[in-house]
């Protein structure tokens, strides 16, 4: 399955609030469609592809890169949904969202992917990058890159920066001090549900 470029908002109706995929806030708590407000009791199944999906639209992930991410988590010590998040979190493109330079995941993936963004000083254009712990993140030393980078950060979509990042609003910059910790995370699902829905393809 491609990424999903429809309506964003029918997504956040069905699936909840989703802060990397749109800051907008729906008109009504049903879900969508004509019967939206009688839906009947989900199964166990569904419950699980909910969850799956959440963290796919929120990271603005395919089919094929959730299913890489989960068979790295799996390789890695600790619990496997814990360290599934953090290998997202740490994916350039949400850092970038996460301190607040973008106003959504897709508008992070744009900045980095036309050059905006520099990682210890190198200029990275993969969205998917997968930074560290002590690297240093700022925004490329042009006219263009600030302006754009300024006038998202005159409304974040997210109040708090998580404690594992530390930013230098004034030079726009930014660093790694850790791994980030599980009640940081903005997206409200249950990641072992995730793995769950996986456990018979991975």
């Amino acid at each position: 399955m491609a990424r999903y470029t429809g309506a964003k908002l029918r997504i956040t109706r069905r699936l909840g609030d989703l802060p990397g995929l749109t800051s907008k806030k729906g008109n009504s708590n049903t879900r969508p469609g004509q019967h939206g407000a009688n839906q009947k009791k989900l199964t166990q199944y569904a419950i699980r592809l909910e969850e799956k999906q959440k963290i796919r639209f929120n990271y603005g992930l395919s089919e094929k890169q959730l299913m890489n991410y989960i068979k790295q988590a799996k390789k890695i010590k600790g619990t496997t949904g814990t360290v599934l998040l953090q290998l997202l979190e740490m994916r350039l493109d949400n850092l970038v969202f996460r301190l607040g330079l973008a106003p959504t995941i897709a508008a992070a993936r744009q900045l980095v992917s036309h050059g905006h963004i520099t990682v210890n000083q190198l200029p990275v254009s993969i969205p998917s990058y997968q930074c560290q712990p002590g690297d240093k993140l700022s925004i490329k030393d042009s006219v263009t890159s600030k302006r754009l980078v300024n006038k998202y950060l005159e409304s974040p979509a997210l109040s708090n920066i998580p404690q594992h990042l530390e930013f230098d609003k004034k030079n726009l910059s930014a660093k790694i001090l850790g791994i980030i910790d599980r009640e940081w995370v903005a997206l409200k699902l249950n990641e072992l549900f995730v793995i769950e829905f996986y456990s018979r393809k991975i």
